[in-house]
This record gives structure tokens, C-alpha cells and sequence, in this order.
């Protein structure tokens, strides 16, 4: 499969690149999508969140009221998870939410995705993007060029290019991620995918390995 590469503007340079059918022509895995993605939102959970149980309460330890008589039930502490103020029952506790996904499957997921991508028109490819300071405008401008202002966007490019990352950060719509670092939840999260001329080639070394 071959793809145009587009100018900033969004003319085309005559250029082609051609696209692998084992990482872009698969037909898609939903399964492994569905665990790669689940365990790129269960790595982002901080697993901090803690209640107070009955042992951790500060209060008095002594007995409220009599044990009989009453003409209520027993009660024998004020920190009991039936009065206000008193521990919680099988609150939440400090955990880590991450699980193991072997290499492979999540290799088979980001396939899946890039196919996705592929088959609903929405990936294309870019010339190299590099900027001279990080400017918003700068990157306004780019993706005004591909019409692509208001669309949700991903943007990878082949090194680490922080005047470029810089210049998207303040658009909640734009994601620049280095090629080293895409992942299946991004990939679909985004309208539109554009791959930078230069990160085709390394995005599918790192995809057949």
C-alpha cells in the first residue's frame, strides 16, 4: 500500500512511501486492543486512594452503653461502621493497578489499531516536522495547513523533537508522541493519525521485531 507524503501545507511533494501489509493491512485484533488498552489506563491509576477502618478510627474505646436492656441492639463501640463517624466496611486500600501483557499480543494491538487507521481514511503522511522555538502559532499553522485545526490529532514524529511537543501542548486536540512511544490507546483516541516521513520506517522495525 502506498500513501502520498504531504507538504505542510497539505500539498502533495510527489513522494510516496509504502506502507507494510503485515503491520498495516492486518485485520484487527479487538481482544488484544481491548487489554492493551486496559493496561495502558490501568498504569495511569496511582492506586493511592485509602478510608479509615474501625482500627484506625480515633475515639474511645469504651462501651456506649449497657449490654442488655436498652431495647436496642448491642453496642459496644463508638467506632463501629453502623454509627456516624465510625470506620469504613471493606474500604478502598493502596494498590498497583498494573498487570503483565506479553510483548507480542501488544505488538498484534498496535497492528490493529494502525489497520484501523488505515482502513477509515484517517492516517497520512507528513514531511518532517522540526521547528526553531516552541511557538503555538507555529503549530497552529501546521495543522491548519492539513485541515486539521478542530480534529483530535496524533502526531508522531522520529526523534524526540521538544520544540515541536512544546508548541502542542497548549492544544487540548494535539498529542505529539516520539515514535518509541506510541501506544494502542493514542492511536485510536485520535481522529486523525499523521506519521512524519521519517517514522514509518523505524515504526516498522520496531513493530517486526
Amino acid at each position: 500500500m502506498e500513501l502520498a507524503v504531504l507538504k505542510h501545507n497539505g500539498e502533495e511533494t510527489g513522494r510516496n512511501v509504502t506502507l507494510s501489509d503485515d503491520i498495516f493491512g492486518i485485520e484487527p485484533n479487538d481482544h488484544a486492543i481491548y487489554l492493551d488498552v486496559k493496561q495502558f489506563l490501568a498504569n495511569q491509576r496511582q492506586g493511592t486512594h485509602k478510608s479509615k477502618e474501625r482500627n484506625e478510627i480515633a475515639g474511645s474505646t469504651k462501651k456506649i452503653k449497657k449490654q442488655k436492656g436498652t431495647g436496642g441492639a448491642r453496642a459496644g463501640s463508638i467506632k463501629s461502621p453502623v454509627f456516624r463517624g465510625g470506620g469504613r466496611v471493606f474500604g478502598p486500600r493502596p494498590r498497583n493497578y498494573s498487570f503483565k501483557l506479553n510483548k507480542k499480543l501488544k505488538q498484534v494491538a498496535r497492528k490493529s489499531a494502525l489497520s484501523y487507521k488505515v482502513k477509515e481514511n484517517s492516517l497520512m503522511v507528513v514531511e518532517n516536522v522540526s521547528f526553531d522555538a516552541p511557538k503555538t502559532k507555529d503549530y497552529l499553522a501546521f495543522l491548519s495547513g492539513l485541515s486539521l485545526v478542530d480534529k483530535k490529532t496524533l502526531l508522531v514524529v522520529p526523534a524526540n523533537e521538544k520544540n515541536v511537543f512544546l508548541s502542542s501542548r497548549n492544544l487540548p486536540k494535539a498529542k505529539v508522541v516520539s515514535v518509541n512511544d506510541v501506544n494502542t490507546y493514542e492511536l485510536l483516541n485520535a481522529d486523525n493519525l499523521m506519521l512524519c516521513e521519517g517514522s514509518v520506517s523505524i515504526l516498522e522495525n520496531l513493530l517486526s521485531k
